[in-house]
């Protein structure tokens, strides 16, 4: 009974600490999104050069799209002719931050590493962009690259994923299968909306959902002493956190409360740094669509650059707070909040990850029902009965 206890209250303490910098942060993606041209980023990053490469890396930072997510939109600034380095370092800095990511990481682990957390990202894609157009690598095939985005292709991925939005403009259909011609894009306050907390949520809830649980799992299973043991073998935090990161597959605001949760129980500051480095960065799937898209040389560079510099980075950072004598676990900020803001942005987190993850159960349910009265065209969602 006590472990459930302990469970829920650091399930709790965790959510309470992201929760209302998260739903700031789908605010703010969506008025981001709605308010970008299209083709905005795919203007800017033609070019074989540095400026090229640093402005993918800036570019990246804001914008709130996973590692899975990134690859459409990766696939579509190479066809429109950006260079390997500029794809590249937008492949690395886009999925280790994002403004929902940004914001949460204030909230729980304070401005400064907040700071640190950008910054580093900056350097780690920019010096992997630079590298790979050093690098003078064969272009691949274009059916090379189109094999790695493709619906129903090898890696399992169709272009047109929920992050593509920011890559396409959704169409206006009909059930009888005529288009409207979409006019020039108006800013609108519901779409905007509608992409922050319906499809950018949609695409975060389960990892945030599962990252929160494991987070609240690892602070209340974890023995207190674990800080103990791994003072004395801090290279092993290192290399398990590197072993985890590389393939799993976590966002960059989902891996919050497992890093904070891995700090609290007694790893490194530096080694949970990494975690949240590594871990948005890549994964295995991504891992093999960078090596159809751009190369094995690409691929070598774009993987030793995330986990060289995660790890160095990593280092630096315990060896701050070391010589600063400052405690690792005060930088994490989740102890139990009971002010109304708080306790609101949490509840209200919850019911938004659970209605999105229930929402295909009720959405499957009507359209069965809809299938039997026949009234529901191909393509046509339900509609709601009254």
């Amino acid at each position: 009974m006590e472990m459930f206890a302990a469970f829920f209250t650091a399930l709790w303490e965790l959510t309470g600490a992201m929760a209302p910098y998260i739903l700031f942060g789908l605010f703010f993606a969506g008025v981001l999104h709605e308010w970008l041209p299209k083709d905005f980023i795919q203007r800017h990053l033609g070019r074989d050069n540095v400026l090229s490469v640093l402005k993918s890396t800036l570019f990246g930072i804001p914008l709130p799209v996973c590692s899975c997510g990134v690859i459409p939109l990766a696939a579509s600034l190479r066809k429109e002719g950006a260079s390997r380095g500029s794809v590249l370092s937008f492949l690395i800095s886009t999925p280790i931050t994002g403004i929902d990511s940004i914001l949460a990481t204030f909230g729980m682990f304070g401005w400064i590493f907040t700071i640190y957390r950008v910054l580093t990202s900056i350097v780690i894609a920019f010096i992997a962009g630079i590298v790979s157009n050093l690098i003078d690598e064969k272009e691949p095939s274009v059916a090379k690259m189109g094999s790695a985005v493709q619906a129903d292709g090898q890696s399992g991925f169709r272009f047109s994923t929920s992050k593509s939005e920011t890559a396409e403009a959704p169409s206006e259909c009909g059930c009888d299968g005529g288009c409207a011609e979409k006019a020039e894009k108006k800013f609108s306050f519901a779409n905007a909306m509608r992409y922050g907390f319906v499809t950018l949520m949609g695409d975060i809830a389960k990892p945030l959902f599962y990252g929160l649980l494991i987070g609240a799992a690892i602070t209340a299973a974890i023995p207190q002493n674990l800080g103990e043991w791994l003072s004395g073998y801090t290279w092993l935090g290192y290399l398990l956190v590197i072993a985890i990161a590389v393939p799993m597959y976590v966002c960059a605001t989902a891996s919050l409360p497992i890093a904070a949760s891995l700090v609290l129980s007694g790893v490194s500051l530096g080694a949970a740094f990494v975690f949240l480095s590594a871990g948005p960065a890549t994964n295995t799937v991504t891992i093999g669509v960078v090596k159809k898209m751009l190369g094995t040389r690409s691929l070598v560079i774009y993987l030793f650059t995330i986990v060289a510099g995660s790890t160095i980075f990593g280092v630096m950072l315990d060896l701050f707070f070391s010589s600063m004598q400052i405690d690792p676990c005060s930088v994490v900020h989740v102890e139990e909040h009971g002010d109304w803001l708080t306790v609101l942005s949490s509840v209200s987190l919850w019911a938004l990850i659970l209605w999105i993850l229930l929402r295909p159960l009720f959405t499957r349910k009507k359209r069965d029902e809809c299938k039997e009265e026949g009234s529901c065209c191909s393509g046509q969602e339900p509609a709601t009965k009254i």
